[in-house]
């Protein structure tokens, strides 16, 4: 007898879910890329994208929202939450947005704006909880880093979804 089609879906999203986790811990155990605070590739948002494209803007909502909590709980400080939290819902929407734009084409666009959606969220965060006005020097380093990273990722999630039925 073959499971619920509801069934099949909740435990392929826990799957990812479960995957985007281990790919944020195994990017947290990884050297800084470069000496600046702040910039890392962002594996696990390899599989948001997946999750956007193959299924709907929801269902990626709460697989990263999974991935967010459980990786604050096991790996973070509660303050790195409102980190997360804040760069991943902006940068979920951002890439929402851009993918309905472009009716679902460019994905590696959709994953550049997310990227750099995700780091204004954090910078704001950070402006906004430390009052110092000097965070916003790594706003270009942050912003050029997303795109760079946000190409890279989005290659890699299109490769995935090559492969996936």
């Amino acid at each position: 007898m073959k499971p619920p089609l509801a069934t099949k879906k909740l435990t392929t999203l826990s799957l990812l879910s479960a995957i985007a986790l281990a790919l944020y811990a195994v990017e947290s155990a990884l050297p800084p890329i470069v000496p600046i605070p702040g910039i890392k590739l962002g594996l696990a948002n390899i599989i948001t994208l997946v999750v956007l494209w193959k299924y709907s803007a929801k269902d990626a909502f709460f697989v990263l929202l999974v991935r967010i909590l459980l990786a604050t709980l096991f790996f973070g400080q509660a303050i790195s939450l409102l980190y997360s939290l804040s760069g991943g819902l902006l940068c979920l929407l951002a890439m929402v947005f851009v993918q309905r734009l472009l009716h679902g084409h460019y994905l590696f666009l959709a994953s550049m704006t997310g990227a750099v959606f995700h780091n204004l969220g954090q910078i704001g965060v950070a402006f906004l909880l430390t009052s110092v006005p000097a965070v916003l020097v790594y706003l270009p380093f942050l912003l050029l880093s997303g795109l760079v990273t946000g190409l890279f990722i989005g290659l890699c999630a299109r490769f995935t979804l090559r492969f996936l039925p």
